[in-house]
């Protein structure tokens, strides 16, 4: 009995001990936990939201810590989720003491510097997410060689990493995703790649890869998303990738590669996303493309493509994009088109497609957008088109397509956003049916037939921010009605038949506030400036901070040719910035009004070929951002205001064909004009004309041995020298000729008509009288 009770005080020690030293060990390791994630926290310079400020203490568990996860076990931290807390601050390498740890969270925060090393010996860990944060270091070299054998997800995408990608990521055999997309990684892809055969998606796109994608890849029978796009990989796509039968997505985009589009691709049956757009691919798309018939985003565009669209695309009816925009194409749009239902987004512009738009195209009821653009396209609208009630974007210029805009177009006004028909032969009349709730944001019709009026209908699209009609034939007064238009920026009416008076009164308070681009040359519009644009124009008057124009649609379909320095344009892009008038080739009259010159950041300027008189105002030299001023062929009077000197990007000038005198200013930026932009001011002189100014008391302010010819120089500068010399060579020439004439009696006309008859017959006598010596010397 003894025995026995010795026996059990002997195993309960024996536990008690055993506990204590588990315990005694686990508090060991929990509080090396502790002092790692304490660490970390001190790390962190900005703490947004005060998260782990507050909550992080001393007092309380590190279990119960926001984003801690432990085991149930021995309390260990197992999971560390600090994502989209805004947090700034370096990432301690006490980190990798956490030897417990599986996940690892810290995406959408603001850290910087390299990645600890030790983060990549942490034994257990099979997650470590650090995407969008802005780390920079380059990967261990050996970044799975001694651990990481349990790690499954690897996501470092944008940050700031550099240098090669480790080949011994090849040796993380339990990868299923690696993402190391929008970084500086440089370099070639390591053939190791293709070891990691439980791989399902890989992204290595939007870095500084180059040479050839290894056939390796091929191995990678999991893969289902490969992306390599925005690199610099060349050479043939390798054979291997259309083995694998897998792949759902496959981005090649924005890279050097070339040969063509293989048959073969037809096996990759389960692919939904296919994008080889911007290399240089030439060739035919084979037929097989049909065979893709999970494909839902098709973009092959800015390659080198050519033939005909195979009609086997019709068997994409789960499609919704086809992008195949600036290649070769021929031939005409495919009727078969019109299967693809599902269809939102079709890119066919920029191509060498003719014939006519299929009537088919009626079937596409979910089409948003239909782009043709830049191609031979040519006949007349199909009516069909005006079903495609879900249509935003319709761009068909640059084509040769005619007849007359149905009107249905406007019934469309409140789906529709972009409405470009420009640069086509359409004629009759604008569409007058825009609706109430219209949002279209850009109209362009420029470049076209068009004749009538401008329907006061548009007034409803109070989204408008472009209108072009310029290069037609309308015939109408100046808009007054689109004054209340709140966000229309360009309004461009050029080369049209436009009459009347624009300074006539209008109730409008705050006409175009936000307009920069004002384009009505070439009509016939009279009677003065419009001095109240010129006072309301806020956007050529002050600087605004409108964040909002670059998120809307408008910027990225802006297609018109505006005068700028003389020369005609084309612009894609409406800057803030940009800010231009031209009134030229009118028949305007009167005075440039003083308030001209309120308009501080207006850069282009063009009131040339009107009837303008007066002075020029001085206060244009308050534009402070005018790059070009035209003012030539108009009758201004008096001198170049010596404000406009400071004009310091001025860097076109046209004063010619004018009444202006006095001496042409000096300074850095004047002295940059030549000639031409001061011919055709009889009053002018000075510098670059060779006609020199006197001063007040008679002197010349150029070299004064030319002082008293000065008043004599004519326009060109050529003075009274030259004249005398061109006189007397020719009055010595004349009198040559004329004793030449006198003595051959040639051309007898002439003689005759100074001389007389009498004067000939001497001269045929007296020719006789020689002739037959010189026969007797003959004989």
């Amino acid at each position: 009995m003894v025995t026995s009770s010795h026996l059990y005080l002997l195993i309960t020690s024996f536990l008690l001990l055993q506990w204590l030293i588990d315990y005694s060990s686990a508090n060991s390791v929990i509080n090396t936990d502790r002092s790692s994630l304490i660490a970390f926290k001190s790390q962190i310079s900005f703490d947004p939201h005060n998260t782990l400020t507050k909550n992080w203490s001393s007092e309380s568990s590190i279990c119960s810590w926001i984003g801690v996860t432990c085991d149930l076990r021995y309390q260990r931290v197992t999971q560390l989720n600090i994502s989209s807390m805004g947090l700034v601050g370096t990432i301690s390498p006490e980190i990798g003491n956490l030897s417990f740890l599986v996940s690892l969270d810290m995406s959408g925060n603001s850290f910087h510097g390299p990645i600890p090393p030790s983060i990549f010996n942490i034994p257990f860990l099979e997650v470590l997410n650090l995407v969008h944060n802005s780390l920079s270091s380059s990967l261990p070299l050996d970044v799975c060689t001694h651990n990481l054998h349990k790690l499954k997800r690897l996501r470092l995408s944008f940050n700031e990493l550099y240098g090669e990608i480790p080949s011994s990521l090849g040796q993380c055999s339990k990868l299923e995703y690696l993402a190391l997309y929008s970084n500086y990684f440089s370099g070639n892809m390591p053939t190791q790649i293709g070891n990691l055969t439980l791989l399902q998606q890989l992204y290595l796109g939007a870095n500084n890869l180059n040479g050839y994608i290894p056939k390796k890849i091929g191995d990678l029978t999991n893969l289902q998303i490969l992306d390599a796009s925005f690199n610099n990989f060349s050479g043939h796509v390798p054979r291997e990738i259309w083995n694998l039968t897998m792949l759902q997505g496959l981005y090649l985009g924005t890279n050097m590669l070339s040969g063509n589009i293989p048959k073969e691709i037809g096996a990759l049956n389960n692919l939904q996303t296919l994008d080889m757009s911007f290399n240089d691919f030439s060739g035919y798309v084979p037929r097989e493309i049909g065979n893709l018939t999970m494909l839902q985003v098709l973009r092959l565009r800015v390659n080198k493509l050519n033939g005909e669209i195979p009609k086997e695309i019709g068997a994409l009816t789960n499609l919704q994009e086809m992008a195949l925009i600036s290649n070769n194409f021929t031939g005409q749009v495919p009727t078969v088109i019109g299967n693809m239902t599902k269809l939102q987004k079709l890119y066919l512009g920029a191509n060498k497609l003719t014939g006519t738009i299929p009537s088919t195209i009626e079937n596409l009821s979910n089409l948003q957008f239909l782009g043709l653009s830049s191609n031979q396209i040519n006949g007349e609208l199909p009516s069909s088109i005006c079903n495609l009630t879900s249509l935003q974007y319709l761009l068909l210029s640059n084509n040769s397509l005619e007849g007359t805009v149905p009107q249905c177009f406007g019934n469309l006004s409140r789906s529709m956003a972009i409405f470009h028909l420009n640069a086509n032969q359409f004629s009759g009349l604008i569409p007058s049916t825009f609706t109430k709730g219209c949002s279209l944001m850009s109209i362009n019709l420029n470049d076209n037939k068009l004749i009538g009026g401008l329907p006061k209908s548009m007034i409803n699209c109070r989204s408008l921010k472009g209108l072009d009609i310029g290069n037609n034939r309308i015939h109408d007064e100046f808009p007054f009605w689109m004054e209340g238009l709140p966000e229309l920026q360009v309004l461009v009416l050029r080369s049209n038949k436009f009459y009347g008076n624009m300074s006539l009164p209008s109730p409008t308070k705050l006409p175009f506030p936000k307009l920069q681009v004002l384009d009505v040359s070439q009509n016939a519009f009279v009677g003065s400036l419009p001095q109240r644009y010129f006072n309301n124009f806020r956007a050529m008057i002050e600087v605004t901070n409108d964040t909002e124009r670059f998120n809307d649609d408008y910027q990225n379909f802006v297609d018109m040719i505006v005068t700028l320095k003389g020369q005609d344009q084309l612009l894609n892009r409406l800057l803030e910035t940009f800010t231009t008038i031209d009134f030229s080739s009118n028949r305007f009259t009167g005075s440039i009004p003083t308030l001209i010159g309120d308009l501080k950041i207006l850069k282009y300027l063009n009131l040339s070929h009107n009837t303008l008189t007066g002075h020029i105002p001085s206060s244009i030299g308050n534009m402070n951002e005018l790059e070009s001023l035209d003012l030539s062929t108009n009758k201004l009077d008096g001198e170049i205001p010596s404000e406009l000197t400071s004009l310091t990007f001025l860097a076109k000038l046209n004063l010619s064909v004018n009444n202006l005198v006095g001496q042409i200013p000096r300074s850095k930026q004047f002295s940059t004009f030549e000639n031409d932009s001061y011919v055709g001011n009889l009053g002018l002189c000075g510098l670059p004309l060779t006609r020199k100014c006197k001063e007040d008391d008679g002197k010349s302010i150029q070299p004064a041995e030319d002082d008293e010819d000065d008043e004599f120089e004519f326009i060109d500068g050529f003075g009274w020298r030259c004249v005398v010399m061109g006189y007397g060579g020719g009055f010595l020439v004349g009198i040559g000729i004329g004793y030449m004439i006198i003595r051959s009696g040639r051309p007898r006309w002439l003689v005759e008509f100074f001389f007389g008859v009498g004067y000939t017959y001497k001269t045929k006598k007296r020719r006789n009288r020689v002739t037959p010596t010189r026969t007797r010397r003959g004989t």
